[in-house]
């Protein structure tokens, strides 16, 4: 890349001076550095949303490119800070399971733990870390310095229980695991488990009392208003309405089952 590249993603908001002071922080290392926002409105403290939307966004960016998440409800704990490559991709975070969806699709071939002081900002705030732990450590990725030098390496670190789909009485099981900004329902089942567990007849998918037989292939498909399934951007099946919020229209919220049955 023709400058180094860092990719946000916390739970801190605009409202507030918190992203600003990180970027700042990493300017003051790395100033060529350019700083894209994944996103800053992560439920607060939800540290499994936080580790799907990292996922979700991970294939987009090119190698090189360094990510600093930071959803750290144990700020100022004694869980650890980590450094990882992934692939042709480095991350910076807290030791609480925000890497797994990331850890499960590209296994990491190297993890260290930050212990290195000098890659952190000479005074650490105990409800801070994300300014003075995580964006130093990232910042000094990003401007050359080896991930290896931060610290010693290390072979065990916190896993989330990721939603996933469940094969059962000859169809599949999931859960919602996100109702985005348009309310699309974003399930656990993924396509390529959607096309293993096909059966002859059709699909059904059920959402509590809901249930549609109807997939279509874009929003565009249906009038406005009319709800229906279809394979999302992340190849997960969502449940959409046109120029509506499906979730309002339906009722439903992140955790609630999703089941879909062959019939006919």
């Amino acid at each position: 890349m023709a400058r180094p590249l860092i990719a946000l993603l916390t739970d801190f908001g605009t409202a507030d001076s918190y992203v600003g002071s990180m970027k700042g922080v990493m300017l003051g290392i790395c100033p060529d550095a350019a700083l894209v926002d994944i996103t800053h409105e992560v439920t607060p403290h939800d540290v499994l949303e936080g580790a799907l939307e990292l996922e979700a966004c991970r294939g987009a960016f090119p190698g090189g490119t360094v990510f600093l998440a930071v959803v750290d409800p144990g700020v100022g704990s004694a869980r650890r800070g980590l450094a990882a490559r992934c692939g042709d991709h480095r991350f910076i975070a807290p030791d609480n399971g925000i890497l797994t969806a990331v850890f499960r699709a590209v296994p990491p071939s190297e993890v260290v733990e930050l212990t290195v002081r000098r890659f952190a900002r000479p005074e650490i705030s105990r409800t801070f870390e994300g300014r003075d732990r995580f964006a130093p450590a990232a910042a000094w990725l990003a401007a050359g310095s080896a991930l290896e030098a931060m610290g010693a390496p290390v072979s065990d670190w916190a896993r989330l229980d990721l939603p996933a789909a469940a094969f059962a009485d000859g169809g599949l099981e999931g859960v919602v695991v996100r109702v985005d900004r348009f309310g699309n329902i974003v399930t656990s089942i993924d396509r390529g488990s959607f096309a293993r567990a096909a059966a002859s007849g059709t699909a059904e998918v059920r959402i509590g009392a809901w249930r549609t037989s109807r997939l279509v292939d874009t929003y565009s498909d249906l009038a406005a208003g009319e709800i229906a399934a279809l394979f999302g951007s992340r190849d997960c099946l969502e449940v959409v309405a046109r120029e509506a919020s499906a979730a309002a229209l339906l009722g439903v919220r992140r955790g609630e089952r999703v089941t879909v049955r062959w019939t006919g």
